[in-house]
């Protein structure tokens, strides 16, 4: 993997270019794809692009390198939830929650022309 195309994926991930941030990704995923720190990456990216096969079959992978890693858990429960697939996220929120992780809120990502003019600077958060 070259180091210097994982920061420059990082770069628009932070800019919340998160389908660029995905295309830099794969294929160092795929050329590592032991790499914990870039399948996370890969996965968050593909979670807020709105990805959601591909992040779950990227969050599976990360519980399967790493099964002691409950944010990976927490992360395949949101993307299973997000594919109105609520039963089978509730058995991996149990293992996230078991490991110490908390449990996250629903994610806010609308913004409205009423919230710009009651607050011209909306915060967004994001558990992933």
């Amino acid at each position: 993997m070259s180091y210097s195309e994982f920061q420059r994926a990082t770069m628009f991930f932070d800019a919340k270019d998160y389908t660029e941030a995905g295309r830099i990704l794969a294929p160092i995923v795929e050329g590592e794809p032991t790499n914990r720190a870039s399948v996370e990456l890969l996965g968050r990216a593909y979670f807020h692009s709105a990805q959601l096969r591909r992040a779950e079959e990227t969050f599976v992978r990360l519980v399967e390198l790493d099964p002691a890693n409950g944010w990976a858990y927490e992360a395949l429960a949101r993307t299973l939830e997000r594919r109105n697939r609520a039963d089978e996220a509730r058995r991996y929120r149990k293992l996230a929650h078991a490991m110490g992780v908390e449990l996250t809120a629903e994610i806010e990502v609308s913004v409205t022309a009423s919230n710009l003019v009651d607050d011209p600077h909306p915060r967004m958060t994001r558990a992933l």
